[in-house]
């Protein structure tokens, strides 16, 4: 198997990237790689124009953890990434160092914030995340010279806040949703799960069934405190798992939900493991 062009500083991907002249597409990840950053690139191939080259980037941004611990764990395989992307057909891969991405130290000029809309649930829970996260992808979106970008629906306040910065910066970039990647227990894959011990693992199983329980009893007319309590009461029963939030919220985050626009988002501590997801709410 061939491996992709891996680039490592900004100056080698700006040739790359404007060589041919083709579309961008630009799928942003941190490494330790599974099915669902496949899919992205998959994604990105299949909803753009012919002859768009899709660039992937793999950087764990120290700016959106406010964990060293956190940060310190999170998984790396540089090389099974590689396999994984060329598996996939990504055109290139962009690997920054720390210091290439924040030449003057943890800082870019004007960062970025998140409004009302990233005060909630993972911005209540992790202070500055967000701050963090939109700031280095409006780099790394300058950067690659993307004309799409692909995220996954599994961080889906990320991708809710993503659109609303390219929108309000008014940057020529399509940025596109694509549908979480679950195993066959209704699971999200997550980088994450590599930490789960074959116990802890099974016990997440329970995120998807509480998801379920609130997505279903609100869609049949429970209100939306009585509907949360099932999730909450599912979850007690359970005191392996640590509940960080478990809340209904509009797909913009700031609207009242309702059966036409609201998802179930949670967030859980398994063993010292932090997950979250999310599960859109049909009529």
């Amino acid at each position: 198997m061939t491996l992709p062009t891996v680039l490592n500083t900004v100056t080698e991907l700006n040739d790359w990237c404007t060589e041919s002249g083709a579309p961008i597409a630009a799928v942003f990840t941190m490494g330790a790689l599974h099915a669902g950053h496949a899919e992205l690139v998959t994604y990105a191939k299949s909803h753009t124009p012919s002859g768009t080259r899709v660039v992937a980037t793999i950087f764990v941004n120290p700016t959106q953890f406010n964990s060293s611990i956190d940060l310190a764990q999170y998984p790396s395989a540089l090389e099974d990434d590689l396999e994984i992307l060329a598996g996939v057909g990504v055109d290139a891969v962009f690997v920054p160092s720390v210091s290439e991405m924040y030449p003057n130290g943890l800082v870019i000029d004007s960062p970025i914030e998140p409004g009302l809309a990233g005060e909630i649930l993972e911005g209540k829970s992790r202070p500055g995340h967000f701050s963090g996260m939109l700031t280095v992808v409006r780099r790394l979106l300058e950067i690659t010279h993307a004309d799409y970008s692909f995220f996954g629906e599994k961080d889906f306040q990320q991708l809710t806040l993503v659109k609303e910065m390219v929108k309000q910066l008014t940057l020529p970039i399509e940025i596109i949703g694509v549908p979480t990647v679950r195993n066959e227990f209704g699971l999200a894959l997550s980088s994450r799960n590599s930490r789960l011990s074959p116990l802890a693992l099974q016990k997440a199983l329970d995120i998807p069934h509480a998801m379920k329980l609130v997505a279903d009893a609100f869609s049949n007319g429970a209100e939306k405190a009585e509907a949360l309590a099932l999730g909450r009461k599912y979850l007690s029963d359970n005191d392996f798992i640590d509940l960080d939030y478990l809340e209904i919220c509009a797909e913009n985050l700031l609207d009242q939900p309702n059966t036409t626009n609201a998802r179930v988002f949670i967030a859980v501590t398994i063993a010292g493991v932090r997950l979250i997801d999310n599960l859109k709410i049909a009529k």
